[in-house]
């Protein structure tokens, strides 16, 4: 405990006696944090609407009619189709469209096309949803037209789809890789800062080496100084995120353009906050642990 409380008393005086690194190393993990804050809570509301975008795409299978086979499709083949698009393991639900649906669907988005029809020329259909976004192509193609199963037509957008989905992953590969690629890069300014003190504190370190005190123990109080610089950088980006959370996001979700949808939202904000402050805490531990190695070769 009295090593403990020695540590603990080192560390606070260096850190009021080397003020200026203290500040240095706090306020770059504060920006390092805030942007990375930023970046997680941004890109995890891209993935989502990818996601919310991915679940959109569905299968649209149209049953044959007098005008587009030489037989309407029977309610037993309509069954036999729905049956066959229900007990696929890829498909989450399965809705069937009637004729007069249909119509009451496209009279209410386009009455002004609809009002010149003297005919009902929508067919029955079925729209197959998809568990995943990915698997449309696949749930496409259990379905292929042919009138002796009743099926005029099988579409899911091939163009649309492949173009979304490629998106999707595009997006979601680029958020990983900026995530990790800002994590280094705020290891690394961290770990710089903290080089910084340390170098001016070199002879401190080869008397305290000289005199036999352990690795761990010359290297306890530094590495206590990052955990202190960490936290109180993580905490302060933590303050500005609330600031930006209160004042910006309520009118960019309401009325800007992360306004996409109930469905398409952040990681949540204490989530959030909390991988701020324990990626902060581990910098800082990390930056301080790493960098004194070499000043304990004396």
């Amino acid at each position: 405990m009295e090593r403990f409380k020695l540590i603990g008393a080192e560390s606070l005086r260096s850190l009021g006696a080397n003020l200026s690194t203290t500040l240095a190393a706090t306020v770059t993990v504060l920006i390092g944090m805030f942007l990375l804050g930023l970046f997680i809570a941004f890109g995890s509301w891209v993935v989502s609407w990818s996601n919310h975008v991915k679940r959109e795409l569905v299968v649209h299978v149209y049953y044959c009619t007098t005008d587009t086979c030489a037989k309407e499709a029977s309610p037993t083949q309509m069954n036999e189709v729905a049956r066959l698009a229900s007990a696929s393991p890829l498909v989450k639900r399965v809705n069937f469209v009637s004729k007069k649906e249909a119509l009451a669907e496209m009279r209410k988005n386009h009455p002004d096309e609809v009002s010149q029809l003297f005919t009902n020329p929508f067919p029955n259909a079925l729209t197959v949803v998809p568990k995943r976004g990915d698997d449309v192509e696949q749930v496409a193609a259990l379905f292929r037209a042919d009138p002796t199963f009743g099926i005029d037509k099988v579409d899911y957008g091939k163009k649309t789809t492949h173009k979304v989905l490629r998106l999707a992953h595009v997006i979601e590969g680029f958020f990983v890789v900026a995530v990790f690629l800002l994590l280094a890069a705020s290891t690394l300014l961290i770990a710089n800062t903290i080089r910084l003190s340390i170098f001016s504190r070199r002879r401190e370190i080869e008397v305290m080496k000289l005199v036999g005190a352990t690795n761990w123990f010359v290297r306890g109080p530094f590495m206590l100084e990052g955990v202190l610089c960490g936290v109180a950088g993580a905490v302060g980006a933590v303050v500005l995120l609330i600031f930006g959370k209160e004042i910006a996001l309520p009118s960019l979700l309401h009325t800007g353009p992360l306004n996409a949808g109930s469905d398409v939202n952040a990681l949540g904000f204490s989530l959030n906050a909390l991988i701020l402050v324990g990626t902060g805490l581990l910098l800082g531990a990390a930056g301080s642990g790493f960098t004194i190695r070499r000043f304990l070769r004396v």
